[in-house]
């Protein structure tokens, strides 16, 4: 009897750690300076963020399609939308025509009401009548088994309270001065009201906050920072110099970072060189190389699509619970390794 039992008690504990020995893959899909990331938990639920661009022959949904096949997704669980921008949701219903969605996750109603933005917002709130929907605030969490993603921004909003471990002062907020808008204010954009998502799972954390905006950054990490450290950051805003502010980029003491630019969608100068000297940096990987900072590009290694190419490759990474990271560039087919 006691034989049986240590016989059925080895094989819980073996289950177990196949379990437990499961990852936390992402794709950063090639959208031309759009936005969409696929993400697949050790459960085998998928999430996506965002839809890239509409039309050009159905080129991004064709791209989101594939990353889809390489992941094994016959159906997304959870689609996010961050904002209300084209670049984020237009593509949204051809996307959907071809890939069925479960849940839609988004900020709720749009926070400005151009006729172009009204339009595309329309067109995405037929789409989740049909399926469930979830508006979300700080501090709410996503439903994604086998992973904790927590809501920090939402609607113009930032988490307030800081997380088991954070809070301290944060010493980059001092140096980091509040921007100033001339035509547009780009806080109250839709950028500014973007959904921003910390994920956890087991030691690795990632944090994504879409396009939000320099000044929102500043409210969520200043004066003390409530997220802490984080192992991968996706670059905020394509790359843009109205985003990646010290505040948020230094104080994350990130060792990954993977920016969804196009070759002539931002990239911008300004915050390609506050990314590359952040404090614990070991690789910035990009989408594109960028016609933006043509002197600040990374190695070709770290770059997905070179100067000229247009081949929709993307960065895969593979995280594990103990925080090793597995960063593979499509175009070259080499994985490189991150340990925490």
């Amino acid at each position: 009897m006691k034989r049986i039992f240590f016989i059925v008690f080895c094989g819980l504990v073996f289950a177990w750690a196949l379990s437990a020995a499961k990852t936390l893959d992402m794709w950063a899909i090639d959208t031309e300076g759009g936005k969409s990331l696929l993400i697949l938990s050790p459960s085998g639920q998928s999430m996506l963020i965002d839809t890239g661009f509409p039309g050009n022959n159905d080129r991004d949904t064709n791209r989101i399609l594939e990353a889809c096949q390489a992941a094994g997704v016959k159906k997304l669980d959870i689609l996010v939308t961050t904002h209300y921008d084209l670049d984020h949701v237009n593509n949204t219903p051809s996307l959907v025509a071809k890939m069925p969605v479960d849940l839609f996750v988004d900020h709720g109603p749009a926070a400005v009401h151009d006729k172009m933005t009204t339009a595309a917002v329309k067109a995405y709130d037929e789409l989740w009548q049909k399926a469930r929907h979830m508006v979300v605030k700080p501090g709410d969490k996503i439903p994604f088994k086998g992973v904790d993603v927590l809501v920090v921004t939402s609607a113009g909003q930032v988490l307030k309270t800081p997380l088991k471990g954070a809070g301290a002062a944060n010493p980059y907020c001092a140096s980091t001065q509040p921007m100033t808008w001339g035509r547009t204010d780009e806080d109250n954009s839709e950028n500014g009201n973007a959904v921003g998502l910390l994920f956890t799972f087991g030691r690795f954390r990632m944090l994504d906050l879409a396009d939000l905006t320099w000044n929102r950054e500043i409210q969520l990490m200043c004066p003390n920072n409530p997220i802490g450290a984080v192992d991968l950051f996706m670059v905020s805003h394509h790359g843009n110099s109205i985003s990646n502010s010290p505040a948020l980029v230094d104080a994350l003491k990130w060792r990954v970072a993977v920016m969804d630019n196009g070759e002539r969608k931002i990239g911008a100068a300004s915050a390609m060189k506050i990314l590359r000297s952040a404090p614990g940096m070991q690789a910035l990987y990009l989408l594109h190389w960028s016609a933006n900072a043509p002197d600040d590009n990374p190695p070709d290694e770290f770059i997905a699509n070179l100067k000229g190419a247009d081949q929709g490759k993307w960065i895969k990474v593979v995280a594990e619970q103990n925080g090793t990271m597995v960063v593979t560039n499509a175009r070259t087919g080499e994985s490189k390794t991150y340990k925490k």
